[in-house]
């Protein structure tokens, strides 16, 4: 069995963690028949809360051990028909019962005292045992899942690989396709396409890039996944406007968006722009946090060529 989880490793943490849980529940069992205490282990966090003449509601319960709301009632269900609980209307609001020991329950909390005390000597003596202490381990490793859970680690990790597979290239016309498709998706989804898109995506040469523009894609295993453009522009106050920003739906997720963002904003700074700006509607929710992550803050005042445009962000470039 060790060699199991040796050759595993931390991948297997859930399932450690689960044997030696059933481990303890075992031995659990048979410390509380050494001292005739008629409990099951999983009761005992509810017991224990309704100890010292506790009144409490399923609610408060579930709250104060961090178990769900069903799973207390499942608790609380077995405890009474064990006659250890008791279960009343709430004189304040009929809507919910109160649980507190019954006689029953309170003979048993008188009899599990000396249980309390060996146990926590008995857990106290085997952590002095080991290297490192286990309790506090739980603790702050309990402290880290409640800032970031497993699944949000996994997913930042896997996100970062995926991303590091991203490379962001210049614009050749054997991506012009993938520039208008992975565009018009989006405006389709959303919006309806408008002049100006049939302009810079139809005509990226003669619009863009012979007016002083610049088009990056970002290719996923050689296959263009992501495009946005930066479109010279007439006015004094802005330099150039991000546009076309486009990532392939089934690659989304990946950081693909940060990594296309990013790189415009580098290939401004290198062609000497101080300030660019954008267009967007705020239905693009993920977009706008994209924005907003690149540094681009609400303007408003201009005017718009895009029916569809709700809001608009600036950028200057340090």
């Amino acid at each position: 069995m060790e060699s199991f989880y040796n050759k595993v490793g931390k991948m297997a943490l859930g399932s450690r963690l689960r044997m030696l849980n059933e481990r303890l529940l075992s031995d659990a069992e048979r410390i509380y028949a050494l001292y005739d205490v008629n409990l099951k282990p999983k009761w005992f966090p509810v017991f224990y809360v309704l100890s010292n003449g506790q009144k409490k509601s399923i609610t408060e319960i579930a709250q104060e051990i961090g178990h769900s709301h069903p799973s207390v009632c499942n608790i609380v269900r077995e405890l009474s028909k064990a006659g250890i609980v008791t279960e009343m209307p709430d004189k304040n609001d009929g809507r919910k019962n109160i649980i507190q020991l019954s006689k029953k329950g309170q003979l048993l909390e008188s009899k599990i005292q000396y249980q309390y005390i060996d146990v926590d000597e008995a857990v106290a003596e085997a952590l002095r045992e080991t290297t490192h202490n286990l309790w506090t381990a739980m603790a702050e490793f309990e402290y880290q899942l409640e800032q970031r859970s497993m699944y949000q680690r996994v997913r930042d990790v896997q996100k970062k690989r995926e991303s590091d597979k991203v490379k962001i290239v210049p614009y050749e016309a054997k991506y012009r396709e993938a520039f208008r498709t992975l565009n018009e998706e989006w405006i389709q989804q959303y919006f309806k396409m408008e002049e100006m898109d049939y302009k810079s995506l139809h005509h990226p040469k003669d619009y863009i890039l012979d007016r002083g523009g610049h088009i990056l894609v970002a290719l996923y295993e050689n296959e263009a996944v992501g495009v946005c453009a930066l479109i010279r522009t007439p006015e004094k106050e802005y330099d150039y406007e991000l546009a076309k920003m486009g990532v392939s739906p089934n690659m989304q997720g990946k950081g693909i968006g940060w990594k296309l963002g990013n790189a415009i904003v580098d290939k401004a700074r290198e062609l000497g722009a101080e300030k660019i700006y954008l267009e967007s509607n705020t239905i693009l929710e993920p977009a706008i946090a994209l924005y907003r992550k690149l540094g681009f803050q609400k303007i408003s005042g201009k005017p718009s060529p895009y029916e569809r445009s709700n809001i608009q962000m600036a950028l200057e470039i340090l």
